[in-house]
């Protein structure tokens, strides 16, 4: 509810800082003493439009603090999270605060965190509302009327229930549209996906086969240098032709060349070979075992470079396809634009997606099932949940009907309408939409409540819905503006105890110029005009008994007040009073 309303430098009010409780709070003066200023500060405060007119003369700017005491649960504060206001917990006062400068511009707080004016009166709307008789909100927006249909006469699951069907359809919806869309662009690209996957399986990627061709290549190819090293070694060992000179052919003309420097065994028998020096001699026969020794070890190197050849020997086909193989698959890789790697598991998702334009009518007859299904489940809970409507609105209609007559609209029929919704109309909330009309008087057709009725009509009319659907919306606060306007007698009296049993509900405010109104208040303020200092200021007091009775005494009797006045204030503020 709220708690506390400060205001400063608003037309005639320098300073005012009014403490509220809960119950009926009445506002009382005369005519022109700054009860519309008070109001109008509240609904600055609650984000109504505004212009530096409202700046009281003198004063650099205008402004209004209003601070509200709310239940955890409140579902103000699941807002404020959602518009990302984080510095208020469930449960901590909401602080509205408003100021309008000379410029004409205004800033807006909650909780002294900046905000737009958008998300002010968003939060705004959710704590109070306001009837007066020119401007009437909450009631009269046709968009309201069906949550609190629903809150006055229907089960909370039924609603519950309409809307998880609702769900549940549009999603089974969303599947078969995507299902379609999906098998579509298949079906369109079909012909191409059944090359990719016969290429594909034509070419049979693995995993891990990249990375064991590269290896296998480097292999190869270290393989193939190695054999050319030992082929061109032994090609420098054996000769290209015959005529060609070889090192084995050298060493073999060396050694016939040295040994016919060395006597024969014939030679040493006969005595008959030239002699040679001894030392001579000795150093030719070590000549000639080096050269034996190297053509020994010669022809060791060609047997041992001959079976390394052998052993070397590769095939240069298998590098040839290793490398084709390697260089086939990353060709394939990139015209897809993937890494050799993703080459199995894209064939999977090709064939799959031929497998689903195979097996499309099965699976869309099974969605279109299931949407039907779905369907037929919410259209069932829609209309459990239009029959409670109907049984709800012609008991709400009942109740308000039997509030009419003491608020002076005896000739007034108050409906609630039904229109079924065309099927593309439908919604989570149901198959209907819900409208509060008015009849003020017999033979005239039935209207939106802001249309038909006049000022004072609909601000009484408002009291009754208000009467009836007290304590099922999420308002904290209700304020009525001259609710009693152009009644007196009997109807103010009802006006006043119908004030009181919403009060019981919710917090109301109500500015009233009638007694019997004022008297059922829990709690009164008297608005009045004065001058200081050659300026005209506006003050609330909060009445104490004895100042009630002087009060109710002056509305009765006017200008002076006499002891019949005060007789009949006492008589309405003794045994009638709550």
């Amino acid at each position: 509810m709220l708690t506390h309303l400060s205001i400063r430098d608003v037309v005639l009010i320098e300073k005012l800082d009014l403490p509220f409780h809960a119950g009926l709070t009445v506002l009382t003066g005369e005519t022109g003493a700054g009860k519309s200023i008070l109001l109008d500060s509240l609904g600055l405060a609650l984000g109504e439009r505004t212009n530096s007119r409202i700046i009281r003369s003198g004063a650099e700017q205008s402004s209004v603090t209003a601070v509200f005491e709310l239940p955890a649960d409140h579902p103000a504060y699941a807002l404020l999270r959602q518009k990302d206001i984080a510095s208020i917990e469930e449960g901590e006062p909401i602080v509205l605060r408003r100021i309008v400068t000379q410029e004409g511009r205004s800033r807006a707080y909650i909780c002294d965190q900046p905000v737009g004016i958008t998300i002010l009166r968003d939060v705004a709307a959710l704590l109070v509302e306001i009837q007066g008789q020119h401007e009437q909100m909450g009631l009269a927006n046709q968009a309201a009327h069906q949550s609190l249909l629903d809150a006055f006469g229907v089960p909370t699951t039924l609603c519950q229930k309409v809307a998880k069907t609702w769900d549940e359809w549009q999603n089974a919806l969303r599947s078969l549209k995507t299902a379609r869309k999906e098998i579509e662009e298949a079906t369109q690209e079909e012909d191409w996906l059944r090359q990719i996957a016969e290429d594909l399986t034509a070419l049979a990627p693995q995993e891990g086969e990249e990375e064991e061709l590269a290896a296998l290549r480097v292999k190869l190819q270290q393989d193939e240098r190695r054999g050319e090293a030992v082929a061109a070694a032994l090609g420098e060992l054996t000769p290209r032709d015959r005529r060609s000179a070889t090192p084995a052919n050298a060493l073999r003309a060396a050694n016939r060349a040295l040994s016919r420097l060395l006597p024969s065994p014939l030679d040493r028998e006969q005595a008959t070979a030239q002699e040679i020096p001894s030392a001579q001699q000795e150093q030719a026969q070590d000549a000639l075992t080096a050269l034996e020794k190297a053509e020994e070890y010669l022809a060791e190197a060609e047997t041992l470079l001959s079976r390394l050849a052998v052993d070397t020997t590769m095939d240069s086909r298998l590098l040839e396809e290793t490398e084709g193989r390697l260089f086939t698959l990353r060709a394939e890789a990139r015209k897809h634009k993937i890494s050799v790697s993703e080459l199995p598991n894209f064939l999977d998702n090709i064939n799959q997606r031929l497998a689903s334009i195979e097996s499309s009518t099965e699976a869309l007859t099974k969605l279109e099932e299931q949407v039907h299904q779905k369907r037929a489940a919410y259209e069932a809970a829609a209309q459990e949940l239009s029959t409670a409507r109907e049984k709800a609105a012609r008991q709400i209609e009942k109740r308000v009907m039997a509030e009419l007559a003491p608020l002076k609209l005896e000739r007034a029929r108050f409906i609630v309408e039904l229109s079924s919704l065309a099927p593309e109309q439908w919604n989570r909330h149901g198959m209907e939409q819900v409208a509060f009309l008015i009849a003020a008087n017999p033979g005239q057709p039935p209207g939106p409540l802001g249309k038909v009725a006049s000022g004072g009509e609909l601000s009484r009319l408002m009291l009754a819905l208000k009467v009836v659907l007290a304590g099922r919306s999420s308002l904290t606060t209700l304020v009525f503006d001259e609710v009693d306007s152009g009644v007196g007698g009997a109807t103010a009296s009802a006006i006043g105890e119908r004030l009181h049993r919403v009060a019981q509900d919710v917090q109301v405010l109500a500015i009233t110029h009638s007694p019997q109104v004022a008297s059922r208040g829990d709690y009164q303020l008297r608005i009045a005009k004065h001058v200081k200092q050659n300026h005209t200021q506006t003050s609330a007091t909060l009445l104490s008994e004895e100042e009630r009775r002087e009060e109710l005494a002056r509305m009765l009797a006017g200008t002076t007040v006499t002891d019949a006045a005060r007789a009949a204030a006492d008589s309405l503020l003794g045994p009638t009073k709550p």
